[in-house]
């Protein structure tokens, strides 16, 4: 749900940077033990990262190098997470440095991802001739070869699917080789190797913990970047069978590291903390006693949020903060099992349930907050005010928090719309975003169903890498009529139609691409005649685990042949018929989950014609 193919456009540099974070960054050693996996097969398999000292904070070992100095923290270069890293090469002579370590990855699992963060910098001037080499291999398989040509200002991540190597132990290793003369350096940090799924699922398909509840307290020091205080959360268990344990996802652990994370748990109540798993963004929280089909349960839980610099989803920018995914919220279990799949950058991972929120946030006045939901501004203790936010069958929650400049309006249906500006937004730029705002979400919801969220909060910011990113009731933005007519139309496809983002991201990046083409008055034609696939495997449908170790292909697929491929049942059911067929369905997933084989019987049961060649030619299966 990274914005549009705009973003890509627009950043092409920036989302180099953001290359297929497949999976977490490194986890401590003492940190990786396993819960019950996201199982996807009958096999017994306990999700891991399997690499040690990933990081290379921790010392040299399980490491072998070609000499003590490839990991250092000598200055020259910096570590794209801690203080360490791996640094091959760089010597301007005829040089070869090597390091590699043995890694088990357990039987059983259906998916093995191993992704490292690279940065190479060069004093070679040429744009055609691969002098200095680097090699990254598995086993004996070569899984990548980059050069001096592939020289980049920072850190990117890189990811392969090694999943035909589960149940054997193999060498991770690089070779760099230079040249003699011209230096090559070629810098590795926050190497990784996670595997997931494969247990055998539980009794019914049904989702659960269902019905989540969420109260939250928090206070913000003065300039809105750290907060604290307490969340509960109160579930029933909706399946047949037990529900013995619950899972906290805190995805923002992502954007640190195991060893110092920006979202922390402590002073569980209602159950018994686990062991952080999946980089550390899934803990585990084993349940007094199994809740049987109806019951009801609540845990609680202590909560500190540390923003990073950056302006992204989660991350601050000066004085304005945002906070996306902030919250731990509860894991899904469905007939899948747990769904405890990393984070990814390239897109989302999330996959929540329709859930109720009440948020208070206690902050400095100078700040204004907007956040998902509606909120009552109260005053505080001296010098600081109460926002109490309510929302309700919302998925997630998201906040931000600046000295933001405000101004509002109401579209012609009634819906409130507020832009945030950061500083740098023009007044006429923030007042085209407004204009926007309101067209859109009238649009959207003629077609889609009513707006059920209150108020619509954009904050605006050009310096956002990735375009834009939306919650519900509350978007993030760069000042773009297409982006955020395009975050806006999420607020139906992924916020109202639930899917699970990690495993089928089209459900909502192309329904809310095609969306947006409704909404601008594209009609997509002949879009499809320029498709060209990359290889037999690449298909529509594919999950992120695939697109993050082909992140390259990622818009172009899931945005832009995704929506042609809606374009062409358009044309094929006729535009009153697809119009009716898409407000059908989400009037009957409503605050629901759709998937992917639920689409294709509802489009099936619209038309008589028999679509069973056009899904095979526009290769969307399930």
């Amino acid at each position: 749900m990274r914005s549009t193919p705009h973003k890509v456009l627009a950043a092409t540099a920036c989302a180099v940077a953001a290359l297929a974070a497949a999976v977490l960054p490194a986890v401590q050693a003492g940190a990786a033990t396993a819960p019950a996996a996201a199982p996807r097969a009958a096999a017994a398999c306990a999700p891991a990262q399997v690499v040690a000292n990933g990081g290379f904070e921790s010392g040299t070992s399980p490491w072998s190098q070609s000499q003590t100095s490839v990991i250092t923290s000598r200055a020259g270069q910096s570590a794209h997470g801690g203080s360490s890293f791996a640094w091959l090469n760089g010597v301007g002579g005829t040089h070869t440095d090597t390091l590699s370590q043995n890694v088990t990855i357990p039987s059983g699992c259906s998916s093995a991802t191993l992704t490292f963060w690279l940065h190479i910098d060069t004093a070679e001037t040429t744009t055609s001739t691969k002098y200095d080499k680097l090699t990254a291999k598995i086993g004996t398989t070569t899984l990548a070869t980059y050069s001096n040509l592939d020289k980049n200002t920072g850190y990117a991540q890189k990811s392969f699917d090694v999943s035909a190597f589960t149940g054997q132990t193999v060498n991770v290793a690089f070779t760099g080789t230079e040249d003699s003369s011209l230096q090559t350096s070629f810098v590795v940090d926050d190497v990784a190797l996670d595997t997931s799924g494969g247990t055998t699922p539980p009794g019914d398909s049904t989702r659960t913990p269902a019905a989540p509840s969420y109260t939250v307290s928090l206070s913000s020091n003065t300039s809105g970047t750290v907060w604290t205080g307490h969340e509960s959360a109160t579930f029933t268990n909706a399946s047949a069978t037990a529900l013995g344990e619950v899972y906290l996802r805190l995805w923002d652990n992502y954007h640190g590291t195991c060893a110092a994370m920006p979202i922390t748990v402590t002073n569980v109540t209602g159950g018994t903390a686990g062991a952080l798993t999946v980089g550390c963004t899934a803990l585990k929280i084993d349940l007094p006693a199994p809740l049987t089909q109806g019951q009801s349960a609540t845990i609680g839980f202590d909560l500190g949020i540390t923003v990073p610099s950056g302006a992204d989803r989660f991350g601050y920018d000066g004085a304005f903060s945002m906070l996306g995914n902030a919250l731990p919220v509860l894991a899904v279990r469905d007939g899948s099992g747990w769904h405890l799949d990393p984070y990814t950058n390239n897109g989302e991972s999330f996959y929540s349930l329709a859930s109720d929120f009440k948020v208070t946030l206690d902050h400095p006045s100078t700040l204004l907050v907007p956040a998902t939901g509606a909120s009552v501004d109260t005053p505080g203790t001296s010098g600081r005010t109460l926002t109490t936010a309510t929302a309700t069958k919302v998925r997630d929650f998201a906040w931000a928090a600046g000295p933001f400049s405000k101004i509002s309006g109401t579209s012609a249906a009634g819906t409130p719309v507020n832009i945030y500006s950061v500083s740098g937004i023009s007044s006429s730029d923030a007042q085209s975003m407004l204009s926007t705002a309101k067209s859109a979400v009238d649009a959207h919801a003629a077609r889609f169903g009513a707006y059920p969220y209150g108020e619509l909060d954009a904050v605006i910011d050009n310096n956002y890498w990735f375009g834009g990113m939306e919650y519900p009731g509350f978007v993030l933005d760069l000042v773009s009529t297409t982006a955020l007519t395009h975050e806006i139309a999420h607020q139906w496809w992924y916020g109202i139609v639930g899917d699970d983002e990690y495993n089928a991201p089209w459900l909502d990046e192309a329904f809310t691409d095609y969306a947006t083409d409704l909404a601008q008055n594209k009609t997509g034609a002949s879009c499809w005649n320029s498709v060209s696939w990359a290889s037999a495997s690449e298909k529509i449908t594919n999950s992120m685990a695939y697109w993050d170790a082909h992140s390259s292909r990622y818009s172009t697929v899931i945005y832009g042949y995704g929506k042609c491929a809606l374009h062409d049942l358009r044309r094929v059911l006729g535009d009153t018929a697809m119009a009716k067929l898409l407000k059908d369905y989400a009037t009957s997933h409503w605050y629901g989950v759709s998937t992917t084989a639920e689409f294709k019987a509802a489009a099936q049961a619209s038309t008589a014609t028999d679509l069973t060649s056009f899904w095979t030619q526009h290769r969307i299966d399930g």
